[in-house]
């Protein structure tokens, strides 16, 4: 019987057709092109347009955000006022754009102050569990507990009107949330084998926290804080519809819903407009989040 001799050179491997080119081979070679995601893009770009309005709006529209023109109360969009103007003759896209500054400032502080408090007491609660643990969550629980919109109302009445104040008010009620959030993510990375190792090797609980367990964790958080700043401008626009947010004639986004409501019959781009950009800024930071979460 014969048999094929040990030292059979391999195959040589087929050649790639010519039409495939060098492009295809080098394509073989680096793994699939990432996909193109027309909505991930399009978010970016609204979140892009809405922080050049806040920190540059003058480069986008002519009009002031509060005053008003004489004989251009209430004019339909058109080619001089493109969104149209309010009961005062203000224009309402230069309104829009002046706007962007205290919604998303404010929608900025509620998330920092969420994001600060509630991850320091998830942090301190996962990582030293017992007794401080037991008392944050049974505290969070009572937060819980409590209507989010009635419970920034109640410390709207503690601290006074005004946007800052509305957006401390946003931002205690997410604490609950970011606490929880981060204490989980933080018992997780505890119990994992390289703490476990960290801490045979004579690690120190400051130093397995700092340099293991909160670089590990805290990745959800911050994807959850870009969800909760579209949230956050969703209930500060709410608390000024509702006339505990910034006072008149501050152009806040939720306060030119609110003004354009008494006249949604005769003028419904007072109400249409702002209330589609609240819309669009939400969508695009959550979805924004969304591809936080996956890319994790």
């Amino acid at each position: 019987m014969s048999s094929l001799p040990l030292n059979t050179p391999a195959p040589t491997p087929t050649e790639p057709p010519p039409s495939a080119g060098a492009g295809a081979t080098a394509r073989r070679g680096r793994g699939p092109l990432p996909a193109v995601r027309p909505g991930l893009l399009l978010s970016w770009l609204v979140i892009a347009v809405v922080l050049c309005w806040a920190i540059a709006p003058g480069l986008f529209t002519s009009y002031s955000g509060t005053e008003g023109i004489t004989g251009a109360q209430r004019l339909a969009p058109g080619a001089d006022h493109w969104l149209g103007t309010d009961q005062l003759g203000r224009d309402l896209y230069a309104r829009i754009v002046y706007g962007a500054a205290f919604s998303l400032s404010g929608a900025l502080v509620a998330v920092s102050v969420g994001l600060v408090l509630g991850t320091l007491l998830g942090v301190v609660a996962g990582a030293t569990g017992g007794i401080a643990e037991s008392l944050i969550m049974r505290f969070i629980d009572v937060l819980l507990s409590i209507p989010g919109l009635l419970l920034s109302l109640s410390i709207i009445i503690l601290l006074g009107f005004g946007t800052v104040h509305a957006a401390i008010a946003v931002g205690v009620t997410s604490v609950a949330n970011f606490t929880r959030l981060a204490r989980s993510e933080v018992v997780r990375v505890r119990h994992s084998d390289y703490v476990e190792a960290a801490y045979g090797s004579g690690g120190t609980f400051g130093a397995v926290l700092w340099r293991h367990i909160l670089p590990n964790s805290l990745t959800s958080v911050i994807a959850f804080s870009a969800l909760q700043f579209g949230s956050a401008i969703l209930a500060i626009s709410t608390l000024s519809f509702l006339g505990y947010g910034t006072p008149p004639p501050t152009p806040e986004w939720g306060l030119l819903i609110a003004e354009g409501r008494n006249y949604i019959s005769t003028a419904w781009w007072l109400t249409t407009f702002p209330g589609v950009v609240v819309v669009l800024v939400v969508l695009s930071a959550n979805r924004i989040s969304q591809s936080f979460a996956r890319s994790r």
